[in-house]
């Protein structure tokens, strides 16, 4: 029976059969294989087939369609609603058959799906249409008349230009716009093909002519580029209008403009723009980074208004080398906090294979201000620079000890931990105590050998205070492994109850399974923070990734060591979270337990009904009573 399909919006209609089509292509491998055959799909645009089985061959076409295909695709061009579709598959198959077939419908079809129409011969660029498409500017409807232009500009030789030149002028409001596009499209094609002189002219007769915004400001680029070298005048005319959007466009012209010459120009006009503009020109610049007037950038940099300055510091990041860590040093140290910040920011991230030799020879020498900037630089770049680093940690300078702490944190291999190890164990004063603690954690969690680290760690815990244990623990904890993993352990188990309550938090957040074991150990004391054990070792059961066997084990030993009816509820939620026939089990036993009989009876129902009614599941319940 052929489907009934109900009238409605055309474009509505597409969305719902295209939705319907992509539902209806994958029935089966057979169907879709049968489909690719073009005589097969051409059948079915003759059939009396769905119209979404219709409108999935003209897709298949565009794939598989010769010129076979077009008389059937064309008779669907009056379709308001396969139109569309059979288009697509006419505008990719070669041959004349199709350019024939859209100059032919074109002349009977109107409205929309006139326009669609004309806008497949410009997509096929179709040099036979165009005094068909010319007639079609002084359509009186204005969505043919611009689909008419924005074609001819499609086809872009020297006779689909004329027409567009000549409307450009006359053209109505409502189609005008389409013809600078138009217009616009054929120059691309006229210096596509090396024709810059013919471009320049319809780019300019486009920029003066009476055309909306966005036109005059793509003409105006297209202009620029065209004339190559000559361009660069009318770029800089541009660049000091006071018109916000020519500005901007000379801007994103600029960064295509080839050769070194604009280069040049950008730098000439930093003095003459407002601080603001020169700001906006610089970071131009900066995108032109292989041409770049780096000269330029510097004496920005150096001085002058701070919206240039903050510009061109920030430029020197991407763009400077080893010439440009004087400018970037001296600002690094000036009073004003956002050019410093960016200072410091630039020179961490300043490109150069030489610049990592400059800093270290400069913080050889180095003094006052910039000397913890350098040392900062050092940490910032992971420069190897250990000998001047530790030199800098014997200084009276605060800020520079502070430096230096930070630096090795970021760069200390592991034959210097120790160094750090001694910081945080004795520290030379209690204002970079706290530096020292972030600092050997920080080099701690970067060492390859993590096995290593946490032996040297653990080494310095049975010579030191509470106070410096918790923090080599608390660094312990966040390196991991084997050995850490034991020490922390320990320190759960240690009389001391300032080491227990740190040790069970650390184990009670450890971030892999391995920590299970000492958990479970932990939890089966009668100590302080056995509780907060019981609910660490429960936290790996319930988040971490297992097999289902481990699984339902660690929920056994939870229940075995569970104290309070409390935590035997909360492994009863971890196994009804788990549902399988050996969790099954577990609840149905939890159920001879007094105190969460209940829970567990309902845990146990909860996890059967999940599983379904099969034979093993009701035996499980059969043999606790609870079938029923």
């Amino acid at each position: 029976m052929r489907q009934s399909i109900p009238s409605q919006n055309p474009f509505v209609f597409l969305a719902t059969l295209l939705a319907t089509a992509v539902a209806f292509a994958p029935t089966s491998q057979a169907q879709s294989a049968g489909q690719k055959n073009e005589s097969d799909l051409i059948a079915i645009l003759r059939s009396d087939k769905p119209e979404a089985d219709k409108a999935l061959a003209c897709k298949q076409l565009a794939v598989y369609g010769s010129s076979e295909s077009v008389a059937e695709l064309a008779k669907l061009l009056s379709n308001e609603r396969l139109a569309s579709w059979a288009r697509i598959p006419l505008e990719v198959i070669p041959g004349a058959a199709a350019d024939e077939a859209l100059r032919k419908a074109s002349e009977s079809l109107q409205g929309r799906l006139l326009a669609g129409t004309i806008n497949s011969i410009g997509v096929r660029r179709d040099a036979g249409a165009v005094n068909l498409l010319s007639g079609r500017l002084n359509d009186k409807d204005a969505d043919v008349a611009s689909a008419a232009a924005v074609a001819l500009g499609r086809i872009g030789n020297a006779a689909a230009a004329e027409p567009l030149r000549k409307a450009l002028a006359s053209a109505p409001g409502t189609v005008r716009s389409a013809v600078a596009e138009g217009c616009i499209l054929c120059a691309e094609r006229f210096l596509a093909a090396s024709n810059a002189a013919e471009a320049t002219k319809i780019y300019d007769e486009v920029r003066k002519a009476d055309v909306p915004r966005q036109r005059m400001l793509e003409a105006t680029r297209g202009a620029i580029l065209a004339r190559g070298k000559d361009g660069i005048p009318v770029l800089v005319e541009q660049l000091r209008s006071n018109d916000k959007g020519l500005f901007q466009i000379a801007l994103s012209t600029a960064r295509e403009f080839p050769g070194r010459d604009v280069d040049q120009a950008l730098a000439a006009e930093l003095d003459k723009a407002f601080p603001e503009r020169a700001a906006l020109i610089i970071l131009a610049m900066a995108d032109r980074k292989d041409t770049v007037d780096l000269a330029a950038v510097l004496k920005a940099a150096a001085g002058g208004a701070k919206p240039a300055r903050l510009a061109a510091i920030s430029a020197l990041g991407r763009v400077g080398n080893a010439t440009s860590l004087s400018t970037l040093l001296d600002a690094a140290v000036e009073s004003d906090a956002d050019l410093s910040k960016s200072a410091k920011e630039a020179l961490a991230a300043l490109p150069g294979e030489t610049v990592d030799k400059d800093i270290v020879a400069r913080l050889a020498q180095a003094s006052g201000k910039s000397y913890p900037v350098l040392i900062e630089l050092v940490g910032q770049r992971r420069i190897d620079a250990i000998p001047p680093l530790l030199k800098a940690l014997e200084s009276s300078d605060k800020s520079v000890r502070t430096a230096a702490l930070t630096a090795l944190g970021n760069t200390v291999p592991d034959k210097y931990l120790s160094v750090l190890i001694n910081q945080v164990v004795s520290p030379k004063d209690s204002e970079t105590a706290s530096v020292a603690q972030t600092a050997l954690k920080t080099a701690a969690v970067r060492l390859p050998d993590r096995e290593a680290c946490a032996a040297e760690l653990a080494a310095a815990l049975d010579r030191k205070p509470v106070a410096t244990k918790t923090v080599l623990l608390e660094t312990l904890a966040a390196v991991g492994g084997t050995k850490a993993l034991a020490a922390v352990g320990a320190a759960a188990k240690n009389p001391d109850p300032a080491l227990q309550d740190v040790g069970s938090r650390l184990l009670g957040e450890w971030m892999t399974i391995d920590s299970a074991p000492v958990l479970l150990d932990l939890a089966k004391t009668s100590g302080q923070y056995q509780g907060r054990a019981f609910r660490g070792y429960l936290r790996l059961v319930r988040q971490f990734a297992t097999s289902d066997q481990e699984r339902v084990e660690m929920c056994k030993n939870a229940l075995d060591a569970a104290r309070q009816p409390a935590e035997r509820k909360l492994v009863l939620e971890v196994i009804q979270r788990y549902p399988n026939l050996e969790m099954l089990k577990l609840a149905a036993s939890a159920t001879k337990i007094p105190d969460v009989k209940d829970d567990a009876t309902a845990a146990a129902r909860a996890i059967s009904g999940k599983l379904g009614p099969k034979p093993e599941v009701r035996k499980v319940l059969t043999d606790a009573g609870l079938e029923k």
